[in-house]
């Protein structure tokens, strides 16, 4: 299916989605990868792996120009080469998503909503957030916090946050799309986010901007 999403979710803040229904060959030949990326690509021992990273990729051209490359500091947090933009991945199941942004620092989660993570609740969720959750879409209220958390933990730089403890959201109706406030408190940060989260088909995607 390839670009599902392309659009301005906020001031400048891009938001794209590709959903993989392509094979390695095809998303492949859309690219033109250096050596180190190739050195890369071929370190990858699993196939959806490499499908992953090479969606990344073949968005992040859609959405900028061909040629940008991604690099990662020490922390696993993605930049651009050029650093014309702040940049934000997630990926999950079959669908990839990207936001960027020139003046604002972004991040974005997104989840395939299957049981795995609601059945964890505990390990990230606060007494407050679980009692909160509305037990009849107990999993998708659990995932979007889940999301929120994560975006959360990228924007921040994923500098030593507890998700349990240090990454706290407010009280919330879940719906098809909505607002969500948190904040994240620790010894060295103490910032407060909106975050706006949506469905499509059937994820979850939380994003944020500062």
């Amino acid at each position: 299916m390839g670009l599902v999403m392309k659009k301005y979710v906020h001031e400048d803040c891009l938001l794209g989605l590709w959903e993989i229904t392509e094979d390695f060959s095809s998303l492949d030949n859309l690219l033109d990868l250096n050596s180190e990326e190739r050195a890369t690509l071929n370190s990858f021992k699993s196939y959806s792996r490499k499908l992953e990273w090479l969606s990344v990729r073949v968005l992040l051209s859609r959405m900028t120009a061909p040629g940008v490359r991604i690099f990662y500091n020490g922390k696993r947090k993605p930049f651009l080469t050029d650093r014309t933009f702040n940049i934000s991945i997630s990926h999950s199941n079959k669908l990839t998503s990207v936001l960027i942004s020139r003046k604002h620092r972004v991040g974005i989660d997104l989840e395939y909503v299957s049981g795995k993570i609601a059945n964890l609740s505990g390990k990230f969720l606060t007494p407050s957030e679980e009692n909160a959750i509305d037990k009849k879409c107990w999993k998708y209220h659990v995932y979007i916090y889940w999301c929120a958390k994560e975006a959360l933990y990228k924007i921040c730089d994923k500098q030593n946050i507890n998700f349990r403890e240090d990454i706290i959201i407010d009280p919330f109706i879940p719906g098809s799309e909505g607002i969500l406030n948190g904040k994240v408190y620790n010894n060295t940060i103490h910032e407060f986010f909106t975050l706006t989260y949506f469905k499509y088909q059937n994820y979850t995607i939380v994003w944020c901007s500062k």
